[in-house]
């Protein structure tokens, strides 16, 4: 197990880099403007599952190697930041088919679609990847224990804590929705701004590659 001073240590640091909006913040921002709730909750769901399978692979070895190959690194980054900036652009060219949605519930993305691109973005997430591999080995303990373990309560830990956060930023975002909602076409100006902030987050990624 993790020694509790470890664990109190990782959790502090864990929220402070959090709750500053980073790409997973504003891409489930982004889609609850274009969205709506239910499909930015999904997000956040699908996010946070891809991120877990990232944590995984870390645990097993994966983060190793890829800190070790700056290609590897390099092209996990991009993919990344290609899959943004198309489902940015897809939400900008779909932008007029929320004006529709007016009054209604009607989810113009399948919640099945939603999820799938939401665990895609979580996977080919680069700081998830450079987080776990070269962050949260410091707090692991190899005397308390299997190192894999100690690497799986700890990234555990961090998606709570996102889940939450996201969670709270996803909701805020979707009820800034609804009040432009009373609007056709400001219903279609949120739409326009989900998608350019998704192609943004995309061209941030792939600059930087260095917020979460």
């Amino acid at each position: 197990m993790v020694p509790m001073s470890n664990l109190l240590a990782f959790a502090a640091a864990a929220t402070v880099l959090i709750i500053v909006p980073g790409p997973g913040v504003l891409f489930t921002i982004g889609r609850a403007l274009t969205l709506g709730r239910r499909a930015a909750l999904l997000s956040v769901a699908g996010h946070s599952l891809g991120v877990f399978v990232v944590l995984l692979l870390v645990s097993i070895g994966l983060g190793t190697l890829l800190m070790a190959s700056a290609l590897a690194l390099t092209v996990i980054k991009f993919a990344g930041a290609l899959y943004l900036i198309y489902i940015g652009v897809q939400a900008i060219r779909e932008r007029k088919s929320l004006r529709d949605a007016l009054g209604t519930q009607v989810e113009v993305v399948p919640n099945s679609r939603v999820l799938r691109q939401s665990v895609l973005v979580g996977l080919t997430n680069p700081k998830a990847i450079v987080f776990f591999a070269a962050i949260l080995p410091n707090f692991a303990d190899p005397a308390a224990g299997p190192l894999q373990l100690q690497f799986l309560i700890l990234g555990s830990l961090f998606l709570a804590i996102a889940v939450v956060s996201d969670s709270a930023w996803a909701l805020l975002a979707a009820s800034a929705r609804s009040w432009f909602a009373r609007s056709p076409r400001r219903l279609e100006a949120v739409g326009g701004a989900g998608g350019m902030m998704i192609v943004g987050l995309g061209a941030s990624v792939a600059l930087t590659g260095s917020s979460n």
